[in-house]
């Protein structure tokens, strides 16, 4: 039963003002908007139910998810509904954006570690709440780490996430093959003995190594290379004399998360009581040190998009003045001098 003192968001497309879009995928545009009768600025997810025909048992699940969810680390969705050939998902505005934006905007290098303390102590927080109610998330990254304006951090995006209790039974491993490559599991990707809740627990490990450089590792390779690289070589990490200016214990926090046999990790609850969570901060904290000073965040997706937008030209450009060099010398070498 509803509570009475509980906010009804409407479910109609024309209660709600699209203003600028600020995040976006393969087939899903977030835009930032007012829902008018209440007042209050949210933002909206409009999924593009066309483009997405073949995934529309995971679109249902992120939102049954979205809706089930009640963890103040745990992105929830306020509402939901379709608007012609899409689906509207109404959810809380986190002006922050995602860190992956943040750090492309205004820190390339990573952050410092107090951040990244505060930051992966809120997204684990949210895994423990995760894993007891049977889910993984599968996709734990920089770009799924939302900071709203007073600095409070929530994990998003269950567009991958599975529940480990289906159909009332237990399921020991899933065995579906999902995730975004630089961040996943090798047990995920062998696709051998399955994978359960131990898989987030290496994506936070990558995404500390994220959170620290500004990158994941192995980002710059092909998919196909990062999964070869991920089975064969040891496990990344914090190289002591490369990262000298990050702690002890966050280095051995790290290498505890990347270890290639899933047993040998811990499970989220008991990785929270690491020493390393000792050094995170409040939320004020994040919005003195991350937030401050930074553009709105509509303003900065269009430039992170013009400067990714450049970097793609020059590459193809690189590639063409390559090809026509390539064309070239096999002209001269085609040439007949008889």
């Amino acid at each position: 039963m509803e509570h009475p003192l509980e906010k009804r968001y409407p479910v109609s497309a024309q209660d709600y003002k699209l203003y600028e879009e600020v995040g976006d995928g393969v087939s899903a545009t977030v835009f930032r908007a007012l829902c008018i009768p209440l007042n209050e600025i949210v933002a909206i997810k409009v999924l593009d139910l066309e483009k997405c025909n073949n995934d529309l048992d995971g679109i249902c699940r992120e939102v049954q998810t979205m809706s089930l969810i009640d963890h103040p680390n745990l992105l929830s969705a306020h509402c939901s509904f379709t608007a012609g050939h899409c689906l509207w998902v109404v959810m809380p505005y986190m002006a922050g954006g995602s860190c992956l934006h943040i750090m492309k905007s205004a820190y390339p290098e990573g952050f410092e570690e107090p951040v990244i303390a505060t930051l992966l102590r809120e997204v684990l927080k949210a895994l423990v709440y995760l894993h007891a109610h049977g889910h993984i998330h599968r996709d734990v990254k920089a770009g799924n780490i939302l900071i709203d304006s007073n600095g409070a951090v929530k994990l998003a995006d269950f567009g991958v996430s599975a529940c480990m209790f289906d159909s009332g039974d237990r399921q020991r491993s899933r065995n579906t093959f999902v995730g975004t490559p630089c961040w996943m599991a090798p047990e995920v990707m062998q696709q051998l003995h399955g994978y359960d809740f131990k898989a987030d627990i290496w994506s936070l490990g990558i995404t500390a190594l994220e959170l620290a450089h500004g990158h994941a590792p192995f980002s710059k390779y092909p998919p196909m290379k990062v999964l070869l690289m991920t089975l064969q070589n040891a496990p990344p990490g914090l190289d002591y004399e490369r990262d000298k200016r990050f702690s002890k214990s966050f280095k051995e926090m790290v290498a505890t998360c990347l270890v290639k046999d899933p047993k040998k990790r811990p499970a989220s609850e008991k990785l929270l009581k690491h020493h390393f969570f000792k050094h995170a901060r409040s939320y004020d904290y994040l919005v003195h040190t991350i937030l401050d000073g930074l553009a709105p965040l509509g303003e900065r997706l269009l430039k992170t998009k013009e400067a990714d937008l450049l970097v793609q030209n020059k590459a193809l450009y690189e590639d063409k003045e390559q090809l026509s060099q390539q064309e070239y010398i096999k002209g001269i070498s085609a040439w007949n001098f008889t």
